[in-house]
């Protein structure tokens, strides 16, 4: 999360928190950070930021530095997340809502052919097919 950036009331109500709620149709102010989202992902040391921190950021407002981060193109929305949440936030909705902000303001996004291969060979395969389609579309 970024460090010494003041949270205020036109960041929390932004269009981009709004356009996020219109693609996701999650209320992400039901997670109360239980971790248990984080805890079940089978991707989360390939993120730079994991999922109960990308929620909390976007209760935050935080839109813009998660639309830079490589966690939503990370996120195989395998859908483990949602079933572990006991409060029902479906985090994968998110995640893609997240990865559609970036697709529609082309935004410059990551490319499987600029990570390392050293790299690329430990990212599970999934998260690579889901890159892929998210990408190509």
């Amino acid at each position: 999360m970024p460090k010494n950036k003041a949270i205020s009331s036109r960041q929390i109500r932004s269009e981009d928190m709004d356009q996020l709620k219109d693609i996701s149709g999650v209320n992400v102010y039901a997670c109360y950070q239980c971790g248990n989202c984080s805890a079940a992902c089978p991707a989360v040391d390939f993120m730079d930021i994991p999922p109960h921190q990308v929620i909390r950021m976007v209760q935050l407002g935080f839109i813009d530095e998660l639309v830079k981060s490589e966690t939503p193109w990370i996120c195989a929305a395998c859908i483990t997340c949602t079933v572990k949440c006991p409060r029902g936030v479906d985090i994968a909705k998110v995640m893609e809502g997240l990865r559609q902000i970036v697709l529609r303001s082309d935004f410059e996004h990551g490319n499987l052919s600029e990570i390392e291969e050293k790299v690329r060979k430990k990212l599970p395969q999934i998260a690579l097919i889901g890159n892929f389609r998210k990408t190509i579309l």
